[in-house]
């Protein structure tokens, strides 16, 4: 094992211009961002980087522990950097306590993967964004904090936070004040999932109200319903539930209304369109009729698909009317009002299969965000970036 004073603290590469991405809170749109910037600053930069420092949700790809926002950016762009480098630190569930049963071991280890894998993930490259996980002070626990993060890494910051006027500008300011105890300069912020129709009153309100604590304000982006909807893969998962049919041609569906069905086959009529989710126990037989007398009808996809609930199987002559159609069918163990519930809660996350989204997120940010204005901030002084002074 290697001693500590075998262990980098800093990066060596100092000359990279590096925009670390943060939020206010779980769930404000940082990944989408970052996913829009990446595509904005291709227009700009040659070669464009990313890194993941410190991932809390990961997946495992060939027995790495991989952070599913860094999977997803090495599945979309041509980062063309190794995904180990992307997602040096994953935090599991015991992950914490292994951490305060030996800190002065570890947090030495910890900055050195970091910094590692920064300099590998900004090798050659004009340009790097570094997602943060949360808001500014997620992983303080482990002295690894993503304003602690940002100063290791010579990153200047923009914060995410949701529409709206006096709270997102409060979480703002509560966030900009860690990155400034750790010498970290706030250069701009970004509203997300602002009403459509309340842009042009919180863009001059915000603006005053940011200008105030000196945070420039870079760009509000729209509220878009379509990157909420779930597709039949996340509402399986979410359900952990198990397919019975059509799940190779249905699990991109995009579900655009879930109705449970608890009515009589002639008041669920009128729900029988694509987008919809119905939600029924399997003994309802007489609601799966009329999914399956209206497939034979009309050859095109006409729902997103059915949850049967209870884990209560069709009848075997059902199920084999099943088989013949294109209904996405799914079972679970709930009763359905809290399957609906589940889904209704559920947080959607893009995938790499989104192909529907993905072209949506890269011109929402292009149009709804000051990429002059963002590049300027991160070209001054950048070739004086200086790292941090380790933590």
């Amino acid at each position: 094992m290697k001693s500590e004073t075998d262990l980098l603290t800093n990066p060596k590469n100092s000359m990279t211009p590096r925009l670390f991405v943060a939020a206010t809170r779980q769930n404000d749109g940082k990944t989408t961002t970052c996913l829009g910037l990446y595509a904005a600053l291709q227009q700009v930069y040659s070669k464009v980087g990313y890194i993941k420092p410190i991932g809390q949700r990961f997946i495992d790809i060939e027995g790495l522990m991989v952070d599913e926002d860094s999977y997803l950016f090495d599945q979309i762009y041509p980062v063309g950097t190794p995904i180990e480098a992307m997602s040096p630190v994953a935090i599991d569930a015991t992950f914490t306590r292994r951490f305060l049963d030996n800190p002065d071991e570890t947090h030495p280890q910890l900055v050195n993967r970091i910094v590692k894998a920064f300099d590998r993930a900004a090798y050659e490259k004009d340009v790097i964004i570094i997602e943060g996980s949360g808001h500014a002070g997620v992983g303080a626990i482990c002295d690894l904090s993503n304003a602690q993060v940002a100063k290791l890494l010579g990153a200047k910051a923009i914060i995410v936070s949701r529409g709206g006027i006096g709270k997102p500008v409060d979480e703002i300011a509560l966030n900009k004040s860690l990155f400034d105890k750790y010498g970290v300069e706030v250069i701009g912020a970004i509203l997300n999932k602002v009403q459509p129709d309340k842009i042009e009153i919180v863009r001059k309100y915000t603006t005053k109200a940011l200008e105030r604590m000196g945070v420039p304000l870079l760009g509000l982006i729209p509220e878009q319903e379509q990157l909420a909807l779930p597709n039949m893969s996340q509402i399986v998962e979410t359900v952990n539930g198990r397919w019975l049919n059509a799940q190779k041609i249905g699990r991109h569906n995009r579900v655009t209304q879930v109705v449970v069905g608890a009515m009589t086959p002639q008041g669920l009529l009128e729900y029988i369109r694509p987008g919809v989710l119905i939600i029924t126990p399997g003994d309802r037989e007489d609601v799966l009729l009329l999914a399956i007398a209206a497939a034979g009808l009309n050859k095109q996809h006409i729902l997103s698909g059915i949850v049967l609930t209870r884990n209560i199987l069709p009848s075997p002559h059902l199920m084999e009317m099943l088989s013949q159609t294109d209904i996405p069918v799914v079972i679970c163990n709930e009763e359905s009002y809290k399957v609906a519930s589940q889904i209704h809660s559920m947080t959607v996350k893009t995938q790499p299969e989104d192909e529907d989204k993905i072209p949506l997120i890269k011109k929402l940010i292009m149009e709804n965000v000051a990429i002059d204005k963002l590049t300027h901030y991160l070209a001054d002084n950048s070739s004086a970036t200086g790292v941090g002074d380790g933590i």
